[in-house]
């Protein structure tokens, strides 16, 4: 089975993009992240003719998740992550796919930081990990992908010292995602490439695609059933020199039966 994830930065803006590449590559599942869509704009028409299903929580200009199927139907577990009934952002959302588990997540930015936009994402975080844990106790198989905005190693980002204040590379933020990790958790791309430098966003500014500048900042997290499962991983990096392309490259692993 193959999964990928992808944060598409504008799904109807780049649409031709994701349809080019769900042609290209066919993954089985595809997490989506960053539609900056209200749920009725979702391009459901257009996905369908693709041929993927669809579950999707959208939010107007902002946010927004989607898990897409091939061949299958996902059945939706949830649409919010746990913890706080007053946080209305459409950053997660979470599946059953045949035997997995499966949670799309787009975790906050938090810049500037320090500031109320970083204290959110801390907060975010330290639900994500509370409902990560309960999930990884469950003992079943599970997947959580999506745009972690984190770089968790110095070997993550290009020019660490230019980091070092970001709300994607503070300690504090750092600190969480290795609290995640702690849990049991596999990072399926350091597990196959523990020392390959590997980036999964290039910003569009001072060619950075060009100059391979970039950040790890999308993940794949497996729990225990899966991590020996794990048989491939890769970045769809061509992907970001596409013409309207998204800011990112699909993060995508393969897993056995």
């Amino acid at each position: 089975m193959k999964i990928a994830t992808y944060n598409v930065n504008g799904i109807n803006g780049r649409l031709p993009v994701l349809l080019r590449w769900l042609n290209e590559t066919q993954p089985d599942v595809a997490c989506l992240q960053e539609l900056k869509a209200p749920q009725e704009k979702f391009p459901e028409e257009a996905i369908t003719a693709a041929g993927y299903n669809a579950l999707w929580h959208g939010q107007k200009s902002w946010n927004g998740v989607a898990i897409l199927t091939r061949n299958t139907i996902a059945t939706e577990i949830t649409r919010v992550l746990p913890g706080d009934p007053e946080d209305l952002h459409s950053r997660y959302i979470e599946a059953q796919v045949n035997e997995l588990t499966i949670g799309c997540l787009y975790l906050p930015n938090g810049n500037p930081a320090p500031g109320p936009k970083f204290d959110y994402k801390l907060s975010w975080f330290e639900r994500f990990i509370k409902h990560a844990g309960e999930l990884y106790a469950s003992g079943k198989p599970v997947v959580l992908t999506g745009d972690y905005n984190v770089m968790p190693t110095e070997m993550d980002v290009y020019k660490p010292e230019r980091w070092v204040d970001d709300a994607l590379f503070r300690p504090e933020t750092r600190a969480a995602f290795q609290k995640l990790l702690d849990q049991g958790w596999t990072d399926a791309i350091r597990t196959l490439y523990p020392k390959d430098v590997i980036y999964t966003f290039w910003d569009y500014f001072r060619d950075a695609y060009g100059r391979n500048a970039g950040l790890r900042i999308d993940h794949f997290l497996l729990s225990k059933k899966l991590t020996n499962k794990l048989v491939a991983a890769g970045v769809d990096k061509h992907v970001r020199g596409w013409e309207k392309t998204s800011d990112h490259a699909p993060v995508w692993i393969e897993l056995k039966d």
